[in-house]
């Protein structure tokens, strides 16, 4: 098995050339030229027609959707947008390919230029993009190892897809996974692709060359396919750098050529030559006139654009007082910032929403396997019921460990935290009087504790408090145990 160069060594001598080309299918009700559903999971090959089948005679109309999503992608990301732009038909054949070409966009794309803005160790680095045009995705073939044959599901073929080709501007592994988290978190907030690795609806293939550091020259390029995580990502492109490494140290040549990712044996092996852009055979595609915008539709579009990430992490901190880190796990996905603010809109502290938020909330998201995007009504607790119990908290009615208590009614019941903490009976127990009388039974019932005590064995007290919390079945108020007992312990 090959094994990847040493970091130490390649980062000494080398440094790596990588772009990315995203593929991202659109959250359309319907397909890019024909009314079939775009919807992923329906039996095979149900969700097609004469014009996702390529059969003779039938013909391509343009899904408006699409074009719309395609804006919203390309001003979310800074790119410019064409007002006029052109299909393509790129022609190639694979069994997943019914017509024997794919309708694409080619020297004249929706989108071009733009750039994210990734957090480094070294600072801000901007990853500039070279374009983002659209295309309708193909087939898949299914290989089934209990049949001599392979087999394709057309369902997926001719669903709107973007492509959005970055330039050569990241040097390591690690800054092309944060690259395509961030591309991904920003489609998500625009509502156009679920980001889905895993279904295949936001792929990605590297573009990987090495070259001797201080060089301008670039490297051989090799592209890898088969990706379908982040850790994949991460770990073929750090496998291929070394590959490459090792070649160049060795005096091998190096081709360029597609590979795939084996994510069992986590090597890259060679797949095919690289294809070039004239084996395409690009030509404008006859059966659909251009694309021509005008620019009140695209500033209409403008307008409607959600708040982005990054604005509405910076917002959080400044707004609500945040820690930079809450600010990053709230906004990693627009259900949950949304959620959050509810929370607070509902009447919670920011702080205390976050904690919860975070906490408790997240942790049953994942333990139920709830849906990775969430409507305001599917959360396990309502906004308003959660701002209720940390107001009951904060306002001293009950402990916040009663607090979690009342969270677990919750999930069971679905009643209001009001409700609970009256039927049950949890409220907390301020008065001084009562506390003293519970305080002082446990101190007559263990007197050689109290001698104990009394002579520097100080960590006796948390015995004390836990006899007072369990007389009081934790209803107790812990601050007032505290310094009640500590009072009485400390008189002669």
């Amino acid at each position: 098995m090959e094994k990847p160069t040493s970091v130490a060594v390649r980062k000494m001598d080398y440094e790596a050339i990588i772009g990315l080309e995203v593929h991202a299918e659109l959250l359309t009700a319907s397909k890019m030229f024909c009314g079939c559903s775009a919807k992923f999971g329906a039996p095979p090959n149900q969700n097609t027609c004469p014009v996702c089948l390529g059969l003779p005679g039938a013909l391509p109309v343009l899904n408006r959707r699409a074009v719309e999503f395609a804006i919203r992608a390309g001003l979310a990301t800074n790119c410019r947008i064409e007002l006029f732009s052109r299909w393509a038909r790129k022609n190639y054949f694979y069994p997943d390919l019914p017509k024997g070409y794919q309708i694409s966009q080619y020297e004249l794309p929706i989108c071009v230029g733009g750039w994210l803005t990734l957090d480094t160790e070294e600072g801000e680095k901007r990853i500039r993009l070279a374009r983002i045009h659209m295309e309708e995705d193909t087939g898949k073939n299914i290989h089934d190892a209990q049949v001599d044959a392979s087999l394709v599901d057309f369902n997926r073929s001719g669903v709107p897809l973007l492509e959005i080709v970055s330039e050569p501007d990241m040097r390591t592994p690690q800054e092309a996974s944060a690259y395509l988290r961030k591309l991904r978190q920003i489609l998500q907030y625009l509502e156009i692709c679920d980001g889905n690795m895993e279904e295949g609806s936001f792929r990605c293939d590297a573009n990987v060359s090495v070259r001797p550091r201080g060089s301008e020259a670039l490297g051989t390029k090799v592209e890898i396919k088969n990706m379908n995580s982040f850790r994949h990502v991460e770990r073929a492109i750090e496998f291929e750098i070394g590959r490459q490494v090792r070649a160049l140290r060795e005096g091998e040549p190096l081709v360029q050529e597609t590979r795939l990712w084996d994510p069992e044996r986590e090597v890259t092996r060679s797949m095919r030559t690289k294809e070039y852009a004239h084996d395409y055979r690009y030509f404008p595609e006859p059966d659909l006139p251009p694309v021509r915008l005008n620019r009140e539709w695209i500033e209409a579009i403008r307008q409607s654009l959600p708040e982005l990430p990054d604005a509405r992490r910076s917002r959080f901190v400044q707004q609500y007082g945040l820690p930079a880190y809450d600010a990053e796990v709230l906004t990693s996905r627009r259900d949950l910032a949304d959620y959050f603010e509810a929370v607070v809109a509902s009447g919670a502290s920011p702080k205390a929403a976050s904690n919860w938020v975070m906490g408790d909330i997240l942790r049953v998201v994942r333990e139920r396997e709830l849906d990775r995007h969430l409507r305001i009504d599917q959360w396990p607790v309502a906004p308003n019921f959660l701002a209720q119990l940390i107001q009951l908290i904060e306002s001293g009615t009950i402990s916040g460990k009663i607090g979690k208590t009342v969270f677990a009614r919750m999930l069971e019941t679905n009643r209001a935290p009001e409700e609970i903490v009256r039927t049950e009976g949890l409220v907390q127990i301020t008065d001084e009087g009562a506390l003293l009388s519970e305080i002082q039974q446990v101190l007559a019932e263990n007197p050689d504790k109290v001698a104990q005590y009394r002579s520097g064995k100080e960590k006796l007290f948390g015995f004390f408090v836990g006899q007072v919390m369990k007389r009081t079945a934790g209803k107790a108020n812990p601050q007032k145990v505290n310094e009640l007992l500590r009072s009485l312990l400390e008189s002669s």
